[in-house]
């Protein structure tokens, strides 16, 4: 759609958590009326969409009614009814991305069956049906450690991912249809965000690379642009913009990297929508990841990714030990060095690492934001109030 009538366009935006949040908000820049779909009623999105719909994303019915209340459909996570979005499509709808890379997309073994169909290089890898057939395989010298076991449908924020090292880790494994994969020696991991119009317009974003917290398996710092070569970087977007041409998204697509001690790139696993790695362009870049999702669904010309300023970001979650009404300290403190941007997202309860917030650093210097950011991790943390 080239021409967006502002006055009454409504977009539908299935679930309404962070990324939701932060859709709408670019959205009320252009006059766009945005309907979430969440079932949770305090979900941080519900208090900035024009209005909300209390619904369960997995409902055939619910989705399918969402979906006929709006002009245009996109989503914050993949994990949605398919069936009642092909119908939606069927019928009309504007749906992006499409349903059919979306069900591919949500279920990782058809996206590792995919990687290999397609040439985009990744880990070896097979399936199993449950648990019980992971020990078997142990217990047969079929599968050796280490290994990575990941859900087939439902994992996301590391959640559904569990590292196999040795027999001591055999406790983490979940039960459930899973994707096992021969576990990487990474040296690095790096995230790509390629965006694509309907016109096949494509752009990518600077690199970012990632430091996770290996408890929880959860990203703790992105650092931009990141410390690859020039000869690597290229490399890796260069993959992503083949992916996300393949798959023919009209979007976002975030493509999650390796790179191991040899600097080949292994492609991980790819979200396609907002993501976690990209919260930092709403400062750094000319064009936020939000702005850029609303123009490629709009099929308008991509914005410019030239990053503005080098950051780095920290994922604000929740202490180890809270669990209750959230309280955040160290706020005043923390926004009192320059070049910190806080954002919270309004989740009314905490619990231990879950993902309250964010804080991107911006400064003339990666070496610079890195110590910025270090002071920030040491003065703002989130508790409780139930623990005061």
């Amino acid at each position: 759609m080239e021409q967006l009538v502002t006055s009454d366009f409504k977009l539908g935006i299935i679930a309404g958590g962070q990324l939701g949040k932060m859709l709408a908000l670019a959205a009320s820049n252009w006059d766009v009326k945005t309907y979430i779909l969440d079932s949770e009623e305090n979900c941080p999105a519900c208090n900035v969409c024009t209005q909300f719909v209390k619904g369960d994303r997995l409902s055939f019915d619910d989705v399918y009614r969402f979906g006929q209340m709006v002009d245009m459909i996109t989503v914050e996570m993949e994990d949605i009814n398919i069936d009642a979005l092909r119908l939606l499509k069927a019928e009309g709808k504007k749906i992006n991305p499409d349903p059919e890379a979306l069900a591919i997309i949500q279920d990782k073994g058809l996206q590792k069956e995919y990687f290999k169909k397609f040439n985009i290089p990744t880990s070896n890898f097979n399936f199993v049906k449950d648990k019980k057939e992971i020990l078997e395989n142990i217990i047969r010298g079929k599968q050796q450690f280490p290994f990575v076991q990941k859900l087939r449908k439902g994992g996301y924020d590391g959640k559904g991912v569990a590292i196999i090292n040795d027999e001591e880790s055999i406790k983490y494994l979940f039960e459930g249809p899973s994707v096992i994969e021969q576990k990487v020696d990474v040296l690095k991991e790096v995230s790509v965000k390629a965006a694509r119009n309907n016109k096949g317009q494509i752009k990518c974003y600077p690199i970012v690379e990632m430091d996770f917290n290996t408890k929880v398996n959860l990203v703790e710092k992105l650092i931009c642009p990141s410390s690859l070569s020039d000869e690597l970087s290229n490399k890796a977007t260069q993959i992503a913009k083949h992916v996300i041409e393949s798959f023919r998204i009209t979007g976002l697509l975030a493509v999650e990297i390796f790179i191991d001690n040899n600097e080949n790139i292994w492609v991980n696993e790819i979200a396609p929508r907002p993501h976690n790695s990209g919260h930092h362009t709403i400062e750094s870049v000319i064009t936020s990841q939000y702005e850029q999702l609303l123009r490629a669904i709009f099929n308008f010309p991509l914005g410019s990714t030239k990053l503005k300023m080098p950051s780095v970001m920290i994922n604000l979650l929740g202490e180890p030990e809270f669990e209750g009404p959230v309280r955040y300290d160290g706020l005043t403190e923390s926004m009192g060095i320059e070049g910190v941007k806080i954002h919270l997202y309004g989740k009314k309860m905490t619990k231990p690492f879950r993902k309250m917030g964010h804080v991107t650093v911006l400064a003339p210097t990666i070496k610079e934001a890195k110590e910025k950011a270090e002071l920030v991790k040491l003065r703002l943390k989130v508790t409780s109030w139930k623990n005061h």
